[in-house]
């Protein structure tokens, strides 16, 4: 078993993979922020700030908070 987490961990510290992962986290947390942020979401704001799951909470607080659109 901890040859395999150490397997993994080798190679999620490859640049070809690494790169992609930060810049995919990078993006969804910019997004989630700005989103919360706007809304005046101070709870929210603090939890994706402080929590770093590479994107996963972001896109679940993106999918189940959406805005409503004015007419």
């Amino acid at each position: 078993m901890q040859v395999i987490i150490m397997d993994l961990a080798a190679f999620l510290l490859q640049p070809y993979v690494l790169l992609p992962l930060v810049i995919w986290s990078l993006f969804w947390k910019g997004l989630a922020l700005w989103k919360a942020g706007t809304r005046k979401e101070k709870p929210w704001f603090i939890i994706l700030f402080l929590v770093n799951t590479v994107g996963i909470l972001e896109i679940i607080y993106l999918l189940t908070r959406k805005s409503k659109k004015k007419k």
